[in-house]
């Protein structure tokens, strides 16, 4: 099961409309494939010839310009599908799921990419040159850690495609309790020996328990 199955799989289940994706870099990787009726995309660097993003920012640009009504969408407007995708730096994460939160609609979900990496050279930052050729997942795990200990936001991960998660707009319903407050100091160890409580990791078939 791969990320673009599980959000295909959401917007037909709760016939959403609107898509975001943060992060494109090659657009057949998954934003080509998503089924929705209206797709918006932002990423910084990507040029092709054939298929170019909506808006060429950063996401924190991108969003500072929607604030400031400088682009041709409502600095209000809502997306019901948001997947954060970009740069997998926990710093820049924390940033992406804020202003995804702004920009979320009622009842609609964040998904996140490379939240489960599966030894500690993938997740180090910054990475290591040569891990770009098995792949770099970042430490967007510590991101999920810390929406885990949050009341107003319900968080998951699915074990698929180097760790899936989803962030939906309603109380948690298994806070996980963590004495600290800098998240960013947590080690991989740590996410070693307790991934699957920090992660609160599901599978393909509690999803229909999930929603």
């Amino acid at each position: 099961m791969q990320r673009y199955d599980i959000i295909n799989e959401l917007i037909g289940k709760f016939n959403y409309k609107t898509y975001l994706e943060i992060g494109v870099r090659n657009p057949d990787d998954c934003f080509n494939i998503i089924n929705c009726e209206t797709k918006h995309s932002v990423d910084p660097g990507y040029e092709s010839p054939d298929s170019k993003v909506d808006y060429k920012f950063t996401s924190d640009d991108f969003f500072a310009l929607l604030e400031s009504k400088e682009l041709n969408l409502s600095p209000t407007y809502k997306w019901d599908v948001i997947f954060i995708d970009g740069l997998h730096i926990s710093t820049q994460v924390e940033k992406d799921i804020k202003n995804s939160l702004n920009h979320l609609s009622e009842n609609g979900i964040i998904i996140l990419h490379d939240c489960n990496p599966i030894s500690e050279m993938r997740q180090r930052v910054p990475a290591d040159f040569d891990i770009w050729e098995f792949g770099w997942n970042g430490d967007v795990w510590k991101n999920i850690v810390e929406c885990r200990t949050r009341n107003d936001i319900d968080t998951y991960v699915v074990h698929a495609d180097h760790g899936v998660g989803m962030i939906l707009k309603r109380p948690n319903k298994k806070l996980l309790i963590l004495k600290m407050s800098n998240f960013k100091k947590l080690k991989f160890r740590d996410f070693y020996y307790n991934y699957k409580q920090y992660l609160n990791v599901v599978y393909k078939e509690d999803l229909k328990n999930i929603f």
